[in-house]
Order: structure tokens, then C-alpha cells, then sequence
């Protein structure tokens, strides 16, 4: 069942999108929460709110907050935006209208034109440094980030996006299936943000991936990793030329992640077809079958980016590999457009 608590606002931050909130819970306690401002609109001082507090009651390591699940105060007459005829989180409490970008686009069932090229990555923490490295041989090229399931479904919980977005390293921001409440817009699948990013907002070149806060069971199948292999197929599909970033690992204490994660591992196992990956230059194939390319990398200048730089509480520093393989990513991905 839901876990729910009744509690009052007694501190509200002035964030745009999500909302930081500390909420004093029955019984004196208060704890950090957050609001989707889009989805249940802005909480004030002394609000009454129903906040869901499974995540933090579990000790997950993304989930050290509660979130609000309805402001009884001042959320209770929210209207969906004009046009929207679709639900996202449909036939659960937070079901909500959106207008999906699909409906803007053509009846056409075709191919994308000239094969763009899409990045897949499995982990959240990769987006950064991929995009500066795709930034680093294509400035001028226009890059959109698809963000799938997998993760945080909520499109305003990434920090990294709302900089990378502020820095004009990304163009765009769509969520899709699950996922919701996208900068640029919501897509009902993966297929229809690919084809409504490149066909209508100018793409040159995509990357899918899921939000922040990897779901996981501990099993080989069962982590939201594996997403990536339904974005790497639906591209493909699409007619794309496909970029696997994979999740590597120098100094994870999990020997499953290193050096590369079994969840790319898996993702590679499965796939329908040989794939392109990239690689940090030194590092050998470790996966017969598929297409490893090697890119040199500047670890050095992606540190003084002032971009993210920690994954699962290891810098840089530590766990180097983590970030030239992401970083290896992006170049590969620039390379394409050559």
C-alpha cells in the first residue's frame, strides 16, 4: 500500500520545478521534502500535505525525502493544459492529462530521414559527461536527451538536466512512456520522442536514458539499466545509427559494475543485433560480437567543466573510469555527425 503521512510545510524554496520543502509530520517530526510544482502545484508556508514517505522510510540512496503527494490547502483545483487528451501514470492516483508530442507530427510510419545518430545509456550519472563530450566535437550540432523509465519518472528531478539545459549543451528534453512533465514536452513512447525531436524540434542527435535514482532488484534482469535496450532497439527500428555508452566502474565496490557493469553487459548480451559501443582508448573489448570504438578523452578538462562530476558518491578521482567511458561516449556519438 501507499505510504502516506499528513503534515504541515514549515519551510518552502522558491524553485520553479520542484520544490524544496521541509514538511513537519504528525508527531512533531519534520523531514526534507519535495513538490512537482507542475504536477501538484506550489506549497506555502503552513500548508496542510499529504507526502509519501516510503522511499526515505526504506533508506534508498535517492530517496532521503519525502514527497507530496497532494496539497489538501491550495492543490485541490488543478486543470489539465488545453489540448490535453492523454494520461500519464494512467488508472493510478496521479494520473494526469498531457498533450503528447505525437500529436503534432504527421501520420507517416516511415524511417527517420538520413539515419541520425542516438546515444543509449543506462545510468543517469553518464548524461554529463556524455553530452560535454559531444558538446567538445560538435558545439554546434543540436543534441535532445529522451528520458525513459528506469529511474526518476518525474522530468523536473534532475538537476543535471535543468544545468546542462541552462548551459545550451542540450537543446531539448523529452519524457517518454512512463516518464513525465519533460522541459520540452511529453511523448508517449520512446519511438514518438525520437521522431518528434529530430523531425519537428531539429535534433542532430539524441541520447535516451533514464532520469535519475536507478530502480533495482539485484538480479540480472530486474534494474531499470535494461531500458537501454528497449531505446538501443527502438532506434534502431527507426532507421538510427546507435552509440551504447557503457556503465564502467574503476573503484565500485560491487564487482558485478567493474570493469563493466553487468548491466551493459547484459544490455549487449541481448541485443538483437552487433551494436556500436564506444570506449576510452586503452581499455580492451570486453564482450566479443559488437563494435567497440576507442576515443581518447580529456578527463582533466571535463573536471574543471564544473558539470557533475560524482556517481554514486565517488568523484572523479576515484573512479575515473566511470567518467571516460561516458565522456568516450560523447565523442563517439560527435564522430557520427562527421
Amino acid at each position: 500500500m501507499l505510504r502516506l503521512a499528513r503534515g504541515i510545510v514549515r519551510s518552502a524554496g522558491a524553485e520553479e520545478t520542484e520544490q524544496q520543502l521541509s514538511v513537519e509530520l504528525d508527531g512533531g517530526e519534520a523531514h526534507p521534502a519535495i513538490a512537482d510544482v507542475a504536477l501538484v502545484g506550489r506549497c506555502e508556508l503552513d500548508d496542510e500535505v499529504i507526502v509519501n514517505v516510503a522511499a526515505r522510510e526504506l533508506g534508498l540512496g535517492s530517496g532521503g525525502f519525502d514527497i507530496v503527494h497532494v496539497n489538501l490547502t491550495r492543490g485541490l483545483d488543478g486543470a489539465a493544459p488545453a489540448g490535453a487528451h492523454a494520461m500519464k501514470l494512467n488508472y493510478t492516483s496521479l494520473q494526469h492529462a498531457v498533450r503528447p508530442v505525437e500529436s503534432s507530427l504527421p501520420e507517416r510510419g516511415e524511417r527517420l530521414a538520413a539515419g541520425p545518430p542516438v546515444a543509449v545509456i543506462d545510468l543517469h550519472g553518464q548524461l554529463a559527461p556524455l553530452v560535454w563530450g559531444f558538446a567538445r566535437g560538435a558545439a554546434e550540432a543540436r543534441l535532445g536527451y529522451v528520458q525513459t523509465a528506469g529511474g526518476a519518472l518525474p522530468g523536473s528531478h534532475s538537476r543535471t538536466v535543468r544545468e546542462l539545459r541552462a548551459r545550451g549543451l542540450l537543446a531539448s528534453h523529452i519524457t517518454a512512456g512512463a516518464a513525465f512533465g519533460g522541459a520540452d514536452g511529453d511523448a508517449l513512447t520512446t519511438a514518438g520522442a525520437l521522431e518528434y525531436g529530430f523531425e519537428t524540434l531539429g535534433w542532430s542527435a539524441a541520447v535516451c536514458g533514464p532520469g535519475p535514482g536507478l530502480i533495482g532488484s539485484g538480479s540480472p534482469l530486474g534494474h531499470g539499466g535494461l531500458a537501454a535496450l528497449d531505446s538501443a532497439h527502438t532506434a534502431l527500428a527507426l532507421g538510427a545509427r546507435v552509440v551504447v555508452v557503457p556503465r564502467m566502474s574503476s573503484a565500485d565496490p560491487r564487482a558485478q559494475h567493474r570493469p563493466l557493469s553487468h548491466h551493459t553487459r547484459t544490455l549487449l548480451e541481448l541485443a538483437l543485433r552487433p551494436l556500436l559501443v564506444a570506449l576510452p582508448a586503452g581499455q580492451p573489448a570486453p564482450v566479443d560480437r559488437h563494435d567497440w570504438r576507442p576515443h581518447a578523452v580529456d578527463l582533466d578538462a571535463y573536471a574543471a567543466s564544473g558539470l557533475p562530476a560524482t556517481v554514486m558518491g565517488r568523484g572523479l578521482s576515484n573512479d575515473p573510469l566511470f567518467f571516460a567511458a561516458a565522456l568516450a561516449g560523447g565523442a563517439v556519438l560527435a564522430e557520427l555527425l562527421a
